[in-house]
């Protein structure tokens, strides 16, 4: 694994338990930052998901409710690529399809550099 993506990995981990020890309840951080990638960071409404999905489960099924988890299971290689992507955009097509509303499902309506 290159440096370069090491070091994000860890700032992001970083940020994540930043945001996470900030927050006085049990819902996690209000909003996060996931690692996206070549195509960039990927803001994350976590309370916004919450509150629309009300199944902690629904997410949290593929990586556990633990601070950096994605990134780590990522490293580990026990997350394959693009996983926690097409569990998203998987979602947001079908609440769409669903006449519902739903979050974004082009790439860079996510990622952002």
């Amino acid at each position: 694994m290159k440096i370069k993506s090491i070091v994000g990995v860890l700032i992001v981990g970083v940020l994540f338990a930043v945001a996470v020890a900030a927050v006085g309840d049990n819902r996690g951080a209000e909003e996060m930052v996931l690692q996206g990638g070549k195509l960039g960071s990927v803001p994350f409404p976590h309370h916004k998901h919450q509150e629309a999905l009300e199944a902690c489960k629904d997410c949290h099924n593929i990586f556990p409710k633990v601070a950096g988890s994605v990134e780590d299971l990522k490293v580990q290689g026990k997350l394959e690529k693009k996983r926690v992507m097409n569990e998203c955009r998987g979602c947001h097509k079908e609440k769409a399809g669903k006449g519902e509303k739903a979050g974004p499902t082009k790439c860079k309506a996510c990622h952002q550099k």
